[in-house]
């Protein structure tokens, strides 16, 4: 598994950096982020070194869609309310157009009562 020494989030991985973990396997991370937005706001991220959604391919399926069926199943257990009268919100950005601060693939998952901070 490729990993970024200066990279923040592969620190974290490593366990160099601590965080409030929500999950974890081999594959795969989801831990608090340090700014919330909202009542729910976890961040899901490869273990795997990938820069951003541009660094994607069809080799990342398998890995991608284990992450996208994560999304519902920690997203309730960290507090969002059940599909259709709650839900949450899924955001990834990409470049610096995009909005993207840390260049490792990460998911924001974002929910909880309204209104949030941002959003």
């Amino acid at each position: 598994m490729s990993q970024d020494p200066s990279c923040i989030f592969c620190k974290i991985v490593e366990g160099k950096i601590p965080s409030k973990k929500v999950y974890e396997d081999d594959e795969v991370l989801a831990f608090h982020d340090i700014h919330p937005w909202a009542p729910v706001h976890f961040l899901l991220i490869p273990k795997q070194h990938i820069v951003s959604m541009a660094h994607v391919d069809a080799s990342h399926a398998p890995l991608l869609g284990k992450l996208m069926s994560l999304v519902p199943q920690l997203a309730q257990q960290e507090g969002c309310r059940p599909y259709p009268e709650g839900g949450f919100r899924l955001v990834t950005n990409t470049g610096a157009d995009g909005g993207q601060e840390v260049p490792h693939l990460h998911f924001h998952v974002i929910g909880g009562p309204r209104p949030w901070l941002k959003g």
